[in-house]
C-alpha cells in the first residue's frame, strides 16, 4: 500500500466516509460534474482557452481522493492498476510509432 492509499484509508476511517461502491460512484460522478462545470465556467462555455482557476487543483484533488476511497472500499490496489495502465499506454504508443514507421515508403 502506498503512502497516498494509506493516507486516504486512515483519513476516511477517521471521518467516517466509508460507503457502498454505488454510493461512492455517485459521489465521483458529482465531483466530476463539478470539475466539468468549473472548466465550462473558466472557458465561458468553450469561448476562451482553458486556464486552471484557483479552485481547479482542489476540485481535482477531491476527485482523486474519492477515486482512491472507492479503490480502498473495493479492495483495489489503485496504484498498481494505474501503473499497469500506464505501461499498456506506453506499449501501445511504441507499437503505433513502429507501425507508422513501417508504413513509410522510404527507409533511411
Amino acid at each position: 500500500m502506498t503512502d497516498v492509499q494509506q493516507l486516504v484509508a486512515q483519513s476516511s476511517d477517521a471521518a467516517g466516509l466509508h460507503a457502498t461502491a454505488p454510493a461512492l460512484l455517485l459521489e465521483l460522478q458529482t465531483q466530476l460534474g463539478i470539475l466539468a462545470a468549473t472548466a465550462t465556467r473558466a472557458t465561458e462555455r468553450g469561448r476562451r482557452p482553458f486556464r486552471p482557476t484557483g479552485d481547479w487543483a482542489g476540485r481535482l484533488g477531491e476527485l482523486a481522493y474519492s477515486l482512491y476511497l472507492l479503490a480502498d472500499q473495493t479492495g483495489v490496489d489503485i496504484d498498481a492498476e494505474i501503473t499497469t495502465v500506464a505501461r499498456l499506454q506506453q506499449r501501445r504508443a511504441e507499437q503505433n510509432a513502429a507501425a507508422a514507421q513501417a508504413d513509410w515508403p522510404f527507409t533511411s
